[in-house]
Formats: structure tokens, C-alpha cells, sequence
């Protein structure tokens, strides 16, 4: 690395919005491998973290963004300088200098291959959201659930794990149903492999301890009253993989689900996946997808767009995914 200056974004203070800074060298978090950062992508997470919300950044002054993507420029860690790598969760953005830098320094063991067909641009594509949803599909997998069981539900279908998992569900062999309250949206989805749209209120009313049984399982992002009414209709025998809280943190539910349909709820977390399912997880990506395939739910942004991009995913305003170019800042 040329001893230059470089541009990130950092929270320099609690409950402050983050602010496009030059950093140096010195600058960098700790590591055994440096990174010059070529792509990075927009969580609703790093929404919360550039907007100075709080739950996400837990020290102060600390780089946002928490993937990054980009090749490798002094070897470390088992990496060789001009290896191209990628880097998700890991509490990058949390409590680790993250991805919104044209450089970073970070720990080989969290750190993978980028994978051949996606490239770095098409990992950052995938991102967090895409690689969580397909953990998603890999947990409900393992519980069993199979394409002949039954439709899958997706929840917060148009978000960035919601459209990776219609889509991954879909090239699977499920019949896919997506919730959404965008209308305008439906094409989208059905072009993704959504068999079936369901309005989002259908969910959003008072749960009922069990309701009439609709689906086989379900990829729930959303949480709250959302995730109660799904698994109140999930069949009997089947199991919701549940990742996120964009609805809120509370479970308005009952057991009844649990002890009279068998219903399994199973937790996902990206942030602390193991090496072993992060490498399952991307090796699965990598045979489903290429960099091209990824154009109907990526675009690129520019390195400057990310404060009013971090707005527009907290206001819901965002589909699919979004590719930073931080090389390019």
C-alpha cells in the first residue's frame, strides 16, 4: 500500500451520522491482511450505522459498511498479494473497521476467496442479505423442508434477503409465495420466481394462536406481528428460518404452533457464522448464480450515494441489492 491518504465513512460519536473522512495507513484496524477495497453493497444495518441509530456501532471512532470486497495488497493469513477476497459480518461496522474504506486491515479467519463465477462484484451483489438468505435456505434444508412439501413463504420479499431468497428458493424447485405492500412491485417479484403474491396486510393483523395452515415453511426478515401470523399458518411439521427485525423485535405469538403442528422456528445469524457454513453458504451462491444473473436485483452506486441511500433503506425505498463502487470514490 502507497503510504496516501484514502476516503471512508466513519461514526466519530454516538447517535451521530457518519461523515466522509481521510484517513491514512495508521488509520487502519488491526489484521493480518490488507485489503484494497474495490466493492462493497447497502444493508438495512449499514442504514442504521451511517444514519448514527443506535444498536450498531458499539466503539467510537469506527469505519461503516459490513461487507467489503476487494484484493488483496500485502500478504498475510494464507492470502498472496492480488488475491481477489471477500469479507461479510464478522462485526465489521459493529466493533471492527468495516467496508466504506478504500482500504481496510482485517483477520484472515473471517476472510474467503472471492467466489470464480461471482467475482468481487457479484459477491457484493449477493452481500450480506443474499448470503443470509441463502443460510436461510440452507437451515430450513436441514430441517427437512423439500420442494414436494409445499409452497415457501418470503417475507419483506422486495428487501435485500427477501429477493435473494425468492430467487434462490425458485431455482431450487419451490413454489415460492412473496409478501410485499408494494403493488407496484409484483412484476419484480414474479420475474425473481415468486409464484404467488401475498398483500402484506394479510400478515399484519392481530395473530391468531393457529390460523389456517398455507405454507410448507418460510424465510422470515421482517419479525413482530409479521412472523407471529406466518407461523401461526405454517404446516404441520414445517419450520420458519427467522433473520431479521425490520418489523420489530417483539413476538406477539403463542406455543400453540410449537406443540400442536410441530411447527420449528429456527434462528439465523450471519455475523457469527461459521467458517465451515459461510464456505457452504457462498460454494451454494456460486453454483446458483453468475455476476450476470445478479443484474436483475443489483445496481451500482457510487461511493457518495451512501448517506441518502442509508435514508432511503430505512424508509423502505430501497429493491434488491446495491453494489458500492468504493474503488472508484
Amino acid at each position: 500500500m502507497p503510504d496516501t491518504t484514502f476516503q471512508a465513512y466513519q461514526v466519530t460519536a454516538p447517535k451521530q451520522p457518519a461523515e466522509l473522512v481521510t484517513l491514512s495507513r495508521d488509520d487502519l484496524g488491526q489484521g493480518d491482511v490488507l485489503v484494497r477495497v474495490t466493492h462493497s453493497s447497502l444493508n438495512y444495518k449499514d442504514g442504521l450505522a451511517m444514519l448514527g441509530k443506535p444498536g450498531v456501532v458499539r466503539t467510537f471512532p469506527l469505519t461503516c459498511g459490513i461487507d467489503l470486497a476487494g484484493e488483496v495488497v500485502e500478504a498475510g493469513g494464507g492470502f498472496a498479494a492480488g488475491d481477489q477476497v471477500v469479507l461479510t459480518g464478522a462485526e465489521l461496522s459493529e466493533t471492527k473497521p468495516g467496508g466504506y474504506s478504500q482500504y481496510q486491515r482485517v483477520e484472515a479467519e473471517s476472510v474467503v476467496a472471492a467466489p470464480e463465477r461471482l467475482g468481487p462484484w457479484g459477491a457484493m451483489a449477493v452481500g450480506t442479505g443474499g448470503l443470509t438468505a441463502m443460510l436461510c435456505v440452507l437451515r430450513l434444508e436441514a430441517a427437512g423442508v423439500k420442494p414436494e412439501d409445499g409452497p415457501v413463504l418470503v417475507t419483506g420479499a422486495t428487501g435485500g434477503v427477501g429477493s435473494f431468497a425468492v430467487s434462490i428458493l425458485s431455482r431450487l424447485g419451490y413454489e415460492v409465495h412473496a409478501a410485499t405492500g408494494k403493488d407496484s412491485e409484483h412484476p419484480y417479484l414474479t420475474s425473481l420466481g415468486a409464484a404467488q403474491i401475498i398483500a402484506r396486510d394479510e400478515l399484519s393483523g392481530d395473530p391468531r394462536p393457529l390460523a389456517k395452515e398455507r405454507w410448507a415453511a418460510a424465510v422470515d426478515s421482517v419479525g413482530g406481528t409479521t412472523l407471529a401470523n406466518v407461523l401461526s399458518q405454517i404446516s404441520y411439521g414445517g419450520s420458519v428460518a427467522a433473520c431479521g427485525l425490520a418489523g420489530g423485535h417483539g413476538l406477539p405469538a403463542t406455543v400453540m404452533p410449537f406443540i400442536l403442528r410441530n411447527v420449528a422456528l429456527l434462528g439465523v445469524d450471519s455475523v457469527h457464522a461459521t467458517s465451515e457454513a459461510r464456505a457452504q453458504a457462498w460454494a451454494r451462491l456460486d453454483e446458483l448464480f453468475t455476476a450476470d444473473d445478479l443484474r436483475e436485483v443489483a445496481v451500482d452506486a457510487a461511493f457518495t450515494d451512501l448517506p441518502e441511500l442509508s435514508e432511503k433503506i430505512l424508509a423502505g425505498q430501497v429493491r434488491g441489492r446495491y453494489v458500492i463502487d468504493v474503488a472508484g470514490a
